[in-house]
């Protein structure tokens, strides 16, 4: 366990006198996420260890730059788990560039999201002052709820320090079963099933195959399988692993790659020049990946039709917007946000929006 909270409280400060513009840094596993980073680097992947566990509380507080790989292995021997099944992108990403990205898994729609498990946080802002947010349990957590701000934030509103997390036990068993079915129908299903009580906790489809992945109690998982039907998928585990890191043969592309989040419910419409195998879909149909050499504006205003939008996730020039255009007014409430809390906007500046 390391402490560095002084030196980075200096570092903020010393920017802050001299307007200097500061990348945030922890395992720079997600460092190709948004816009194009600027400024001068601001380390935080020595600011880690576990602070405080309570295993029987089913909370975490855990310092920034801790990895993803040890607070998954410390949760493990108690059994437990980050609900929102966070993707790491590589063996050296951290809680902090999680949280600020709200990264998560397939898992996300079932349990929620990362930003849903915050419970508290410490940080510093744009001046260098230590703040303080929420707590260690859920009756901490009313009113105007910075720490779930922060999730999602990209670093733009503050230096995490700390974050404190909702945990869950492990579910005792699991099993993926997979019915043939092409997009059309996989909407269908994916519905149906997630409008009922059966313990599904991911739901996936290529155009040739719906996955199901089942956790729960020995006979609810053995009466999920009969009810959904199809086959047992004997490398489950390995595929939604795939899935969450985006290792699957289907990311393996040097296409553009963009995430549409639309209705569950949405048909997949035509869209010119694009085959089936541009497809796929994650979280039971609201998350669509989509690779395609389209610019930007025209896949936005495809996913718009569809009731939803869509984020430029990895390609392309990144010195542009990447992410969905905000209404005027939405952006005013982010511009002041960003000035309450960096003044000087010399945290992660332009990294979600240009103008932020």
């Amino acid at each position: 366990m390391t402490d560095i909270t002084a030196q980075l409280q200096t570092q903020v400060r010393e920017a802050y006198v001299s307007e200097t513009a500061l990348n945030i840094i922890g395992g720079n596993s997600k460092a190709w996420y948004g816009r194009e980073p600027q400024g001068e680097p601001l380390h935080v992947s020595e600011h880690s260890g576990i602070v405080n566990y309570m295993p029987s509380e089913l909370v975490l507080t855990v310092r920034a730059g801790t990895k993803l790989s040890e607070i998954a292995n410390a949760l493990d021997k108690h059994g437990q788990r980050l609900p929102f099944d966070p993707p790491h992108f590589g063996e050296d990403a951290t809680i902090g560039g999680t949280v600020a990205c709200n990264f998560s898994g397939p898992r996300r729609p079932y349990a929620g999201s990362c930003r849903d498990f915050m419970l508290g946080c410490t940080m510093l802002n744009g001046k260098g002052e230590r703040l303080r947010f929420g707590g260690e349990v859920m009756k901490n957590v009313a009113g105007f709820d910075v720490s779930r701000l922060m999730a999602g934030s990209m670093g733009t509103l503050g230096v995490l320090l700390d974050v404190s997390l909702k945990i869950l036990p492990h579910r005792l068993v699991e099993q993926t079963v997979v019915v043939d079915a092409g997009f059309k129908q996989a909407i269908q299903l994916m519905n149906h099933w997630a409008g009922t009580p059966l313990p599904v906790t991911a739901m996936c489809a290529d155009g040739n195959l719906v996955y199901f992945r089942i956790c729960g109690t020995p006979s609810a998982v053995e009466r999920s399988m009969r009810d959904i039907g199809g086959s047992i998928y004997e490398d489950g585990k390995a595929f939604w692993k795939g899935l969450r890191e985006y290792q699957l043969d289907f990311f393996q592309s040097d296409k553009p790659l963009y995430r549409l989040s639309v209705p569950p419910a949405a048909a997949l419409e035509p869209l010119a020049g694009i085959e089936a195998s541009g497809w796929l879909m994650d979280w039971g149909g609201a998350q669509r990946w989509l690779k395609s050499d389209m610019d930007v504006a025209a896949v936005q205003a495809y996913a718009q039709k569809l009731g939803g939008y869509a984020t430029l996730f990895r390609g392309r020039d990144r010195e542009a917007e990447v992410f969905p255009s905000l209404a005027p007014a939405l952006m005013t409430l982010h511009q002041k946000l960003k000035h309450s809390f960096d003044p000087k906007g010399i945290l992660n500046p332009g990294r979600m929006y240009k103008d932020l």
